[in-house]
């Protein structure tokens, strides 16, 4: 089931949103304030982002001025602001699409089902994450360095493949868990550290000279940024 973040302050509007979403068949949550949406965007997965301009704390061209530092997960704006500069700005930081309010909910849930076609497409045209010398080929699950060929477990893999899907994003200990073990995080971080340890070795043992996987302290783990 793919999973919608709505970052929107006005309650009736944040539910009225999910509950059309939620009956179309997604996974939805919900946030108010530009904290606490930055916050899931950073710490979750989401398939596609409903985002509202104004809202408390930090503004949504704000969050997706940050958000398209680390991800380029679908992002529909949804705002009261009808000027054509506004949209054209907000395009060009990063939206995939914009809808005014007030707004048809099925014209919302037209323009979600639209963009996750089009975000799927892009995934299956381009199945190729590259960052420096690495490369990881999802349709024949192939990992190489260079001209190397890596042999990794399974779960190697797939942390090695949310790492580069996700280029700049930190993930926890626990989103690690939860994405890669399909089970629930309940504090015990040895799995999680021992194949991050293990992911890291071979990495080195192939090209000594880059770093790959950098911890972020107290936080968790992505890409080294240089």
């Amino acid at each position: 089931m793919e999973s919608i973040l709505i970052i929107e302050d006005h309650e009736d509007v944040n539910l009225m949103l999910a509950e059309a979403l939620i009956d179309a068949g997604y996974k939805v949550k919900s946030s108010y304030t530009g904290v606490d949406g930055i916050k899931e965007i950073k710490n979750k997965s989401y398939d596609l982002i409903l985002l509202d301009i104004m809202l408390p704390y930090k503004s949504g061209d704000e969050i997706l001025k940050e958000t398209r530092e680390f991800s380029e997960t679908p992002v529909i704006v949804i705002s009261a602001k009808d000027m054509v500069g506004t949209k054209i700005d907000l395009l060009k930081l990063g939206a995939d699409d914009y809808i005014t309010k007030p707004f048809d909910l099925g014209e919302v849930v037209a323009r979600v089902e639209s963009n996750l076609r089009r975000a799927h497409k892009q995934l299956q045209e381009s199945k190729v994450f590259r960052y420096k010398d690495l490369a990881l080929d999802d349709n024949t699950k192939r990992v190489t360095v260079g001209e190397t060929e890596m042999e990794l477990t399974a779960k190697e893999y797939m942390i090695l493949e949310l790492l580069l899907k996700h280029s700049g994003k930190v993930f926890t200990k626990s989103n690690l868990y939860e994405s890669v073990w399909k089970d629930e995080y309940l504090g015990d971080d040895n799995a999680v550290k021992t194949h991050i340890s293990n992911l890291r070795n071979k990495l080195k043992k192939v090209n000594p000279n880059k770093e790959y996987i950098e911890t972020v302290w107290g936080l968790g783990y992505r890409l080294y940024k240089e």
